[in-house]
């Protein structure tokens, strides 16, 4: 073997060790989240499938200031992916969004989670399939809860769809913070569809919703 070939490949598996040990693969994400917590912004909680993707899409949108992946739902305290991954921690993969309710209403943002899922599929959501994949609105006030169940009744009714609307309106519980590389994943490994693009297609399904995207 060429010995740079050697040398490169003894460099990647320090690396990897490296990384390991410090906690990036297997660390909690213990960022401080107190400030946006204890803010005046407004908090929704979605379950739309794989949290990554989920997160690309919402942080396209204008009037979010952030969001964060994590898992809520489930029984199990303080779970580790590779348990909500087996699907029988009762977790789901879920964000939460932080956002201006004077520039994006809890309405719009249902209607962006609306056009971002497939409702009606109860075993997962399009190729990722699991009961943490489940799609599922967690609402944190009875506000919310009125806007969603009023949201869920107006497209059951609208026919869109050919089989009946099965995303769970569920009352929020605990959100637990995932392994830290879960944050701002699609970032980290530059999947293909950016988050602009994915907030595009939600927005041209609604036109005059007032949804804007940053770009």
């Amino acid at each position: 073997m060429d010995n740079n070939l050697l040398f490169a490949g003894l460099i990647m598996v320090l690396f990897l060790f490296l990384l390991y040990f410090t906690g990036f693969f297997t660390g909690i994400d213990e960022t401080d989240y107190s400030d946006l917590e204890s803010s005046e912004l407004g908090q929704a909680v979605f379950a739309g499938g794989c949290f990554w993707c989920m997160e690309h899409i919402f942080e396209g949108v204008c009037g979010v200031e952030e969001v964060v992946s994590g898992y809520i739902g489930g029984s199990i305290e303080n779970p580790t992916y590779e348990l909500v991954s087996s699907g029988s921690s009762g977790h789901y993969e879920a964000v939460k969004i932080y956002f201006d309710p004077a520039k994006i209403t809890y309405p719009e943002l249902l209607d962006v989670f609306w056009r971002s899922i497939d409702p009606t599929d109860p075993g997962g959501q399009f190729h990722d399939r699991g009961p943490q994949y489940r799609s599922a609105i967690f609402y944190l006030d009875e506000e919310q809860k009125k806007q969603a169940y009023e949201s869920r009744k107006k497209l059951n009714t609208s026919m869109v769809f050919d089989k009946p609307i099965v995303t769970e309106l569920l009352p929020y519980t605990v959100f637990y913070f995932p392994e830290i590389y879960h944050q701002d994943y699609y970032k980290k490994t530059r999947l293909g569809l950016t988050p602009t693009a994915r907030a595009r297609g939600a927005r041209s399904l609604f036109p005059g919703s007032g949804i804007r995207l940053i770009n």
